[in-house]
């Protein structure tokens, strides 16, 4: 518990320091120092982890520009481009919008050409990423991208009778929450970019909708055709 809340303050303590350089880009220490209220000890903790992160870049301060000074340099900091891009996360909204859009589809035919579109471009995000000769080997594969991404899950074989030894993905945690509660067809989306990754015949054998601890994906052996 002490852990957790320490790393809450720290992620506080460094949202404050990248929203002063969003508005004053080029500060040294001791101007960031004031300005947060803390000391310039604390100033540097907070920008070393911030460098090391990629979200902020120093440079010589202007000043000492073409006059050589002794001791050390003074530095000012700013945001990278990472660093800058890093304020807005609205993108979970944006969704929403579009997922009622894709769902306001009447035509199943367009509906379902949309899916697999969906599906598609979801799958070309990973796909570089994805490796193996076997349906078990690229599903394991897929598993690790998404433990980086934070989703809890694992591959092992099937227990059904109807699928014995079939390599399964468990995920104990929905990528899309609030999307699959209102229309499971986000279900389908991911059902098909798995397909894809895979290469082989993928099912939706249990999912939390119905009741389920966890989604289960089981992998069958041919290549779906198409």
């Amino acid at each position: 518990m002490a852990e957790s809340s320490t790393s809450h303050s720290q992620r506080s303590s460094d949202h404050a320091l990248i929203e002063l350089l969003r508005v004053r880009d080029s500060v040294g220490i001791g101007d960031l120092a004031e300005a947060l209220g803390v000391t310039a000890t604390a100033v540097r903790q907070r920008l070393d982890r911030l460098t090391q992160a990629g979200l902020v870049g120093r440079s010589i301060a202007a000043n000492q520009g073409h006059v050589r000074h002794r001791g050390r340099p003074s530095h000012a900091y700013s945001l990278t481009e990472k660093g800058r891009r890093s304020g807005g996360d609205n993108f979970r909204d944006l969704a929403m919008v579009l997922w009622t859009e894709v769902r306001s589809v009447k035509e199943p035919a367009v509906r379902q050409g949309l899916l697999s579109r969906i599906a598609s471009a979801m799958a070309g995000l990973y796909r570089d990423d994805v490796s193996g000769s076997t349906a078990r080997q690229r599903l394991e594969s897929v598993a690790t991208l998404f433990r980086n991404r934070n989703l809890s899950c694992d591959v092992g074989p099937s227990a059904d009778e109807a699928s014995p030894g079939l390599p399964v993905l468990t995920t104990y945690s929905c990528p899309y929450p609030e999307l699959a509660e209102q229309d499971r067809g986000i279900c389908a989306a991911e059902r098909l970019m798995l397909q894809e990754l895979v290469g082989a015949s993928v099912q939706l054998s249990e999912c939390r909708l119905d009741g389920a601890t966890c989604c289960r994906f089981t992998a069958g052996d041919a290549t779906p055709a198409g």
